[in-house]
């Protein structure tokens, strides 16, 4: 049963239905806006939007000038106090959301309609300088489709078909133009960067890891699910969970609270590092999100070189690798790691007094319990005194949780013997800390560990949640190994992930444990989600130079491979298209319509009889249920079409009558 309002809606004139019409089509258009520009300027759009409504249904007339210009002037002022200036991309699109607005209060003859429909193309556009993300290119669509069914709409003279076949035949336009538009896509020369990125923009907002770790650090970054790169292994399995650990930063200068690099050294004062190789290397492509900063993450222990298209990759004496300038715009790199290796196996150990250094007057229980272990085992080596360490933390209450309480000046003291609570940087600083004071070279690696391995497209997702701090020591012989002092509290953070590793929020238990089970159908949409997601974002936004360059070069490959194939099928289809050409200029178009006609009210239970004419057919449907507009088209089509039949009209009102034809068409339509 339809709604009074919606009866109401249909009864509209036609001018006040198209004017709400282009209403809808302007509140897709900005609606996007509405989450990143100033709250009044919302308001204000909304307001205006609102405000012409009402003016509409009620038939109203528009507001003067001289209400107009000083709105007008007083919401540029607004804009000009909310960002100090009106130059730039967030000004720039805040003012032409309230031109548009605006626009709409001062359509007062028919170019202002074409005016409006044009500016909302264009505001349309921009949208893509906030997001470049599939469902918004999916909304962006269907608002384009309105806003060509708006402007359609404006170019009827005579009647007007149902908003069902207007939105229908916009809809068709657009899949008409798609595919030249694909083709440009391929073939127009790219440049490097999203096509609707500014300078400065893409990294906006974003987060990771940073070259300093104090409390807090990591736990906050745990608590995004944003993606930060995607893994692809070409020609390989995915390696456990286990050994993904995504080496990033390392740590080595301490002040008591906060960790930091170690200067790097430069010039002749650099020394080869000695690395020995073993085993089968694992290849992989990694897809990294705009961050800002300038850090890497390779699978341990990745060498000996990094490639990324359009950046300048250095290496440090910590086997670190970075950009020279910031990551902001996603970009590829591939690298190969060995998981068996040594490095720094034979080092000397006056090199390695820097990972031995500790601030003075801070964490005395510490240093403390580091000379009883010492002394407790004055021949162990450091593999054995790193044992000791980590039977401590399983032996003892110690707990794995995001939210650790505060602690004062002496952090590893108040962590060690007091909270005995915390996140994985206080674990590996407290371990880092006590194998310095017993004489065993340690310092502190951040990175990421683990990922979650998509099954629909098999690519590793790691997410800013997957943050991890872990430690290395060195030893004699055998170089630097990873010690990860977590996994002795939370053995799950390293086997599984994360979620796992932590408790369930309070009364979201069975959500929690359905999210976390892969075989879930929850998790089979995630999984599909995030592969459509990522096929997006690596074939569409990711379509760089390099990329067009590699794919063009293939497809030439293939065209020359195949090109007798390639030009019989042409020929086919220019044959083909000759003779579909040639069948339809033989059909009459008036014939082709009253056929038309025919089948529309066949499909409705009223087939014309073979020896029933025009007139007849008319008489016979005027019996059907149907409202008095249906009647009244149907009558009008047919008495033309017996006319245009039977009588002999110029060729200019044949043409006009035809086009009447087709207009009156669907409006036969018997409605269900």
């Amino acid at each position: 049963m339809k709604s009074p309002l919606f009866e109401r809606l249909q009864r509209l004139p036609r001018e006040k239905s198209d004017t709400l019409l282009l209403l809808v089509a302007a509140l897709m258009v900005l609606a996007p806006h509405f989450g990143h520009l100033p709250p009044w300027t919302s308001v204000a759009v909304c307001a205006i939007l609102l405000w012409r409504a009402v003016l509409t249904w009620r038939g109203r007339r528009m507001p003067s000038f001289r209400v107009l210009l000083p709105v007008s002037v007083s919401s540029m002022a607004g804009v000009y106090a909310s960002f100090g200036t009106l130059l730039g991309r967030d000004p720039g699109v805040a003012m032409l959301t309230l031109l548009l607005a605006f626009k709409l209060l001062e359509m007062r003859a028919r170019r202002d309609l074409f005016v409006v429909v044009f500016l909302a193309f264009f505001v349309l556009l921009t949208n893509f300088f906030y997001s470049q993300s599939m469902p918004t290119a999916l909304f962006m669509v269907a608002t384009l489709i309105v806003l060509l069914t708006a402007l359609q709409t404006f170019q009827y003279t005579g009647m007007v078909p149902p908003l069902g076949a207007r939105l229908r035949t916009s809809a068709r336009l657009f899949a008409l133009a798609a595919p030249l538009a694909v083709m440009i896509f391929i073939v127009f020369p790219r440049i490097h960067g999203p096509l609707w990125g500014m300078p400065g923009d893409a990294a906006s907002g974003r987060t990771g890891l940073s070259d300093s770790m104090a409390p807090g650090t990591l736990s906050s970054l745990a608590l995004s699910d944003e993606v930060a790169f995607r893994v692809r292994f070409p020609g390989a399995q995915t390696p456990p969970q286990q050994q993904l650990y995504w080496r990033s930063i390392v740590l080595g200068d301490y002040d008591g609270s906060t960790w930091t690099r170690v200067p790097r050294r430069r010039g002749p004062q650099r020394q080869e590092i000695a690395i020995a190789l073993r085993g089968a290397p694992v290849r992989q492509e990694v897809t990294m999100e705009p961050s800002g900063q300038r850090w890497l993450a390779v699978l341990e222990l990745g060498g000996p070189q990094v490639e990324m298209a359009g950046y300048g990759v250095r290496d440090s004496d910590e086997m670190e690798y970075f950009t020279t300038t910031p990551v902001d715009r996603r970009a590829r790199y591939s690298a190969t790691s060995y998981p068996d290796y040594a490095l720094q196996a034979n080092a000397q150990p006056e090199s390695l007094t820097r990972w031995l250094e500790l601030p003075a007057g801070f964490n005395p229980r510490t240093l403390a319990l580091a000379r009883q272990l010492r002394q407790a085992a004055p021949h162990a080596d450091g593999a054995a005194l790193s044992q000791q360490v980590l039977d401590k933390f399983r032996r003892e209450a110690f707990s794995y949780t995001l939210q650790p309480p505060l602690g004062g000046r002496n952090l590893v003291d108040d962590f060690l013997f007091a909270s005995r609570a915390g996140f994985c940087e206080h674990y590996a600083s407290a371990y880092v800390v006590l194998m310095r004071a017993m004489g065993v070279p340690a310092r502190v690696v951040t990175g990421y560990q683990g990922g979650e391995r998509n099954p629909v497209d098999g690519y590793l997702a790691v997410r800013q949640s997957d943050a991890h701090a872990w430690a290395e020591i060195w030893l004699p012989g055998r170089g630097w190994r990873r010690v990860d002092p977590t996994a002795a509290v939370a053995p799950e953070r390293v086997s599984r992930n994360l979620a796992r590793a932590l408790p369930a929020p309070a009364g979201f238990a069975p959500l929690f444990a359905l999210q976390n089970d892969p075989d879930s159908w929850l998790a089979g949409f995630r999984f599909r989600y995030a592969a459509l997601n990522n096929a997006w974002n690596q074939y569409i936004l990711d379509y760089n130079p390099e990329r067009q360059r590699s794919f063009l070069a293939q497809l030439s490959t293939s065209l020359a491979t195949w090109r007798a194939a390639l030009a019989a099928l042409m020929i086919a289809v220019l044959v083909a298209l000759w003779r579909w050409r040639r069948q339809r200029r033989a059909v009459d178009p008036l014939e082709a319509v009253y056929e038309a006609f025919c089948r529309q009210q066949a499909r409705h239970g009223n087939p014309r009889q073979p020896d029933e004419g025009p007139a007849a057919y008319a008489a016979r449907l005027r019996t059907r249920p149907a409202s008095a507009e249906q009647h009244a088209a149907a009558d009008q089509f047919l008495l033309l079409y017996g006319t245009l039949k039977y009588a002999a009209p110029d060729p200019e009102s044949r043409t006009a009558s035809l086009a009447t034809l087709t207009t009156l068409l669907p409006l036969c339509r018997q409605k269900p």
